[in-house]
């Protein structure tokens, strides 16, 4: 089993960076991690929508060459399907039961994810309707692959 995580832009801060370390390591008794940041584009205070469109299309070109062939990929979006932790992990656990062994997550920049990005989604999925930082959410979701993990396993660590 392997999971990448696709993010627009670097961690920066130490305590994000941290954080990101302890679930991986966390994460490899299960599954084997690759995390890939690839390079966001300035994003400038008063930029028209199609400046946006044209940062987001580059972002994409970087993401979409990341992305192998035979991966599962799950786009973080808004406006994507909301799962409980039990949900996501039958969701995982039923992907690897058909031989889906490579499972991507992308989690777009400051102006979201190009449309070539969200049609190479195989599932849209999100965790809440409000709008969160990619720092923050990278750590959200490590957190809840490693939870849904311990749930397939029958472990102690879903209450």
């Amino acid at each position: 089993m392997k999971t990448t995580i696709i993010t627009v832009g670097k961690l920066k801060e130490k305590y994000w960076k941290q954080a990101v370390d302890e679930y991986v390591k966390r994460l490899g008794a299960y599954t084997k991690v690759e995390l890939i940041e690839v390079a966001d584009e300035k994003d400038m205070d008063n930029m028209s929508e199609k400046d946006i469109e044209i940062a987001k299309k580059k972002e994409a070109e970087r993401i979409l060459a990341k992305v192998k062939d035979d991966s599962y990929v799950y786009t973080l979006e808004i406006q994507g399907k909301q799962l409980d932790s039990v949900e996501l992990a039958r969701h995982i656990e039923h992907n690897m039961n058909i031989g889906k062994s490579h499972l991507t997550y992308i989690i777009g920049g400051s102006n979201g994810l190009h449309e070539s990005v969200l049609a190479r989604s195989n599932f849209a999925l999100s965790f809440s309707k409000m709008t969160f930082p990619h720092q923050m959410m990278k750590v959200i979701l490590l957190e809840q692959v490693y939870r849904a993990f311990r749930i397939m396993k029958g472990q102690a660590y879903h209450k």
